[in-house]
């Protein structure tokens, strides 16, 4: 099957089970449900590319346990942070809200598709990964595997060390600036970041292999610019005031490194 027609399935898919989910967020009222549909649909979308794509048969199926593992530790850790807190919806989602007063249930279900549009795209590296033809892996197959396991990993210590300072109530309103969290205010971000680094040299190779780096070019700008650290410092700063601004000026915003002494 060609690889336009391949993604246009997958979008056709993505898209219907993202209307099914905003029908599900409109009855529990928490549109926050969308970061765990957001998660898991990449392995989905992983697994349907290993159906229905030609490519090497060994690396079509490691290219897709690397993104159906790293779909499934994070949609399972947003999961447990999503409904841990329910009723209660995630800021960024009542900021929208607001923000959408007047036509609140349009502009949010245009926003499901929207990420649903947003997987099929950032996706596009596993496609042209699992269609790979050479019968071999090669060096820059294990260099990517390497960056994927140090990242996931990354990622993992990252949440572990947030979730068990903020599970500490002698903690509570204070800044998280241990571990990981000492060297960078978002290292959750940062070794996402490298997963889709990982995916996209796995695409490389590819017949316009290149086109793989849109997706960590475009995770790297909604991090830095639009979705993610903005909005998440902008919360902080609501919710921990002058301790979180003091926290911004010592330590690197994104890429973990020694912190300044003031």
């Amino acid at each position: 099957m060609h690889p336009l027609l391949i993604a246009t399935v997958a979008l056709a898919v993505c898209c219907v089970v993202f209307a099914a989910f905003f029908s599900v967020a409109r009855r529990l009222d928490n549109y926050g449900i969308v970061d765990i549909v957001w998660s898991y649909a990449f392995g989905l979308v992983a697994l349907l590319y290993v159906a229905l794509a030609t490519g090497w048969a060994p690396r079509r199926w490691l290219v897709a346990a690397l993104v159906t593992a790293w779909s499934l530790r994070l949609g399972t850790y947003l999961c447990r942070r999503v409904m841990g807190h329910h009723p209660e919806e995630d800021g960024r989602y009542k900021e929208m809200r607001t923000r959408w007063a007047t036509n609140f249930s349009w502009e949010m279900a245009k926003f499901y598709q929207f990420q649903a549009v947003s997987v099929v795209i950032l996706s596009t590296p596993f496609l042209l990964a699992i269609g790979r033809s050479e019968t071999a892996f090669t060096a820059l197959d294990y260099a990517a595997l390497g960056l994927f396991a140090v990242s996931i990993l990354g990622e993992s210590l990252a949440d572990a060390q947030l979730a068990a300072f903020k599970k500490d109530p002698a903690n509570k309103s204070k800044v998280c600036d241990r571990g990981l969290w000492s060297a960078s205010r978002h290292p959750n971000y940062f070794f996402v970041w490298l997963t889709w680094v990982s995916f996209a040299l796995l695409a490389l190779p590819a017949a316009w292999g290149w086109l793989g780096l849109i997706a960590p070019a475009a995770i790297l700008y909604l991090l830095l610019f639009v979705t993610g650290i903005p909005m998440t410092e902008e919360q902080s700063i609501r919710s921990r005031g002058d301790a979180y601004r003091a926290y911004q000026r010592r330590v690197s915003a994104f890429v973990p490194w020694f912190p300044k002494k003031i």
